[in-house]
């Protein structure tokens, strides 16, 4: 502190000059990072033959449909609750 006296240089405002560009760099590349994951995918990911495509996109809508299932399978959600008043009768009738 005395030799910033004596040489009149304030090095406590150049570390925190220093420190807010640092922070600032920081907070760019953090929302950069954060918004491109939003962009979505560089490279495309499906194929630039129309029937190759077709099948592609098909896949991807049987597979989004299916996840529907999945989850209520997971949950539990596809049986019927035991607190319901009305029982399902389980066997073949």
């Amino acid at each position: 502190m005395f030799s910033a006296l004596v040489t009149g240089v304030d090095r406590g405002a150049t570390c925190s000059r220093r420190n807010v560009s640092m922070r600032r760099l920081l907070y760019a590349a953090l929302l950069s990072a954060l918004l491109s994951s939003y962009v979505g995918c560089a490279l495309p990911i499906y194929s630039g033959d129309p029937g190759q495509r077709t099948r592609q996109l098909i896949f991807t809508s049987e597979d989004s449909r299916a996840l529907l299932n999945t989850w209520e399978r997971i949950w539990f959600l596809d049986m019927p609750d035991h607190m319901t008043p009305q029982r399902i009768h389980g066997g073949v009738i």
